[in-house]
C-alpha cells in the first residue's frame, strides 16, 4: 500500500454543513485517500469561560459559542461518512469529548485520530483502542516522555498505531516542522506506523517526507486563502492538495524502482553519441604535421576519439591530411 494523504478539514467548514460536503467531494477530487474532520460538542469538551487561544472570530462571543457554531448533529455527521463512502475515500474525525467518541462510534470512522491536546486524556485513549479501530496518534504539543506513555498505552491494548511527527504552530515555520524526527519516530516506536501532520501551510514538507519514508501525510485544506478561519494559515488550497498527491505519487514510483546506474548509462549509450564529443581538427592540417594542442578540438557529436583521449594524439605526426572539424583516430596518426 501506498502512501496514505489525509485532508484535514478541522473547522474550514465554518459549521456548514453544505461546505462540509463540498470539502468531502473536493478533496476526494483531488486525489487525496481519507477526509478529516473534527467532531466538538462544546457541553462535553469545554466550560463556557474557555479563553480563546487567539480572539479570530468577531461574531462569536466566546470560545465555547465558537464549538457550538461548529457542531453537528448526529444525522449529519452520518450524512459527511456516507459521502466520503460515496467518493470512495476514508472518513476520520478527532473526537474532542467522550461524547463525540461515542457519536463517532455510532457513526463509523476509518480510524480515530487522537488531537495534539488529547494525549494525554487517557479515558479517551482507552476507549479508542479498545474499539478495534486503527489510531492515528499527533504528537504536536508532547515531549517524547508523553508520546512513548500514549504508544505503549495502546500497544498494550493492541491497537494499530500511527505517530505523527506535528508542531502546533499555525502556520509551522520551517525550522519547527521536524523532519529529522520521522527517522526517530520509527526506530522509538517499532511497529508503528509514522506520519507527518503538516501546519506549515505549503507542500514541501510532505513531500520531504514521502522521500524520507513516511506512511501518511495529512494537511489542512482550505477552499482558498481568502476564506475565513483561524486554520487557513496553515492550510494548502484544493490546487495545491491535487499538486501534493500528485508529487506524493511520483516520489512513491521512484522509491519503489532503485536504479542501477552502470545499468542505466548502458541504456543510455546511444544518447552519449548524440551528446558527446569527439577529437576533431581545429584547423586543416597536412600529413607529416606534428600535433599540437592547438591543433585538437573537441566537438560534438560523439563517436570518435573521446576528449579525454585527446593529450594522446599531442606531438605524435599525422599520417594523412586532414580538414578542420573532420575526426582524428588513432590509426590518423604515425607510432
Amino acid at each position: 500500500m501506498g502512501v496514505t494523504v489525509v485532508a484535514e478539514v478541522a473547522q474550514a467548514h465554518e459549521g456548514s454543513l453544505g461546505n462540509a460536503l463540498a470539502y468531502v467531494d473536493a478533496v476526494a477530487a483531488a486525489g487525496a485517500d481519507v477526509v478529516k474532520f473534527q467532531t466538538h460538542i462544546a457541553a462535553a469538551e469545554s466550560t463556557p469561560d474557555e479563553p480563546w487561544r487567539v480572539r479570530f472570530s468577531p461574531q462569536d462571543e466566546s470560545r465555547y459559542a465558537y464549538w457550538r457554531r461548529m457542531e453537528f448533529t448526529e444525522p449529519q455527521w452520518t450524512l459527511l461518512a456516507g459521502r466520503a463512502r460515496e467518493r470512495g475515500i476514508g472518513f476520520v474525525s478527532s473526537p474532542f469529548s467522550e461524547e463525540a467518541f461515542e457519536l463517532l462510534e455510532r457513526v463509523g470512522v476509518d480510524a480515530w485520530k487522537v488531537a495534539s491536546g488529547e494525549v494525554g486524556n487517557v479515558r479517551l485513549l482507552d476507549r479508542m483502542a479498545a474499539s478495534g479501530r486503527p489510531v492515528w496518534l499527533s504528537t504536536g504539543m508532547s515531549d517524547r516522555g508523553a508520546v512513548h506513555t500514549a504508544v505503549e498505552r495502546l500497544r498494550a491494548a493492541s491497537a494499530a498505531v500511527t505517530v505523527f511527527q506535528c508542531t502546533s504552530l499555525y502556520p509551522t515555520p520551517p525550522e519547527k516542522v521536524g523532519l529529522n524526527l520521522l527517522a526517530e519516530l520509527r526506530t522509538a516506536h517499532p511497529g508503528c506506523a509514522i506520519g507527518l501532520s503538516d501546519h506549515s501551510g505549503t507542500i514541501f514538507p510532505g513531500l520531504a517526507a514521502v522521500a524520507l519514508g513516511v506512511d501518511v501525510v495529512e494537511v489542512h485544506v482550505c477552499f482558498s486563502r481568502a476564506t475565513f478561519g483561524p486554520d487557513v494559515p496553515a492550510s494548502v488550497t484544493l490546487e495545491e492538495l491535487a499538486l501534493l498527491v500528485r508529487g506524493i505519487r511520483f516520489l512513491e514510483r521512484a522509491r519503489a524502482h532503485p536504479v542501477d546506474k552502470d545499468a542505466v548509462a548502458q541504456e543510455l549509450a546511444p544518447l552519449r553519441t548524440v551528446f558527446g564529443r569527439s577529437v576533431v581538427a581545429g584547423r586543416d592540417l597536412a600529413r607529416g604535421a606534428v600535433l599540437t594542442a592547438r591543433d585538437l578540438v573537441a566537438k560534438k557529436p560523439g563517436g570518435g576519439l573521446p576528449p579525454d583521449r585527446l593529450d594522446d594524439l599531442v606531438g605524435r605526426r599525422l599520417a594523412r591530411d586532414v580538414r578542420r572539424d573532420e575526426r582524428i583516430a588513432v590509426e590518423d596518426v604515425e607510432a
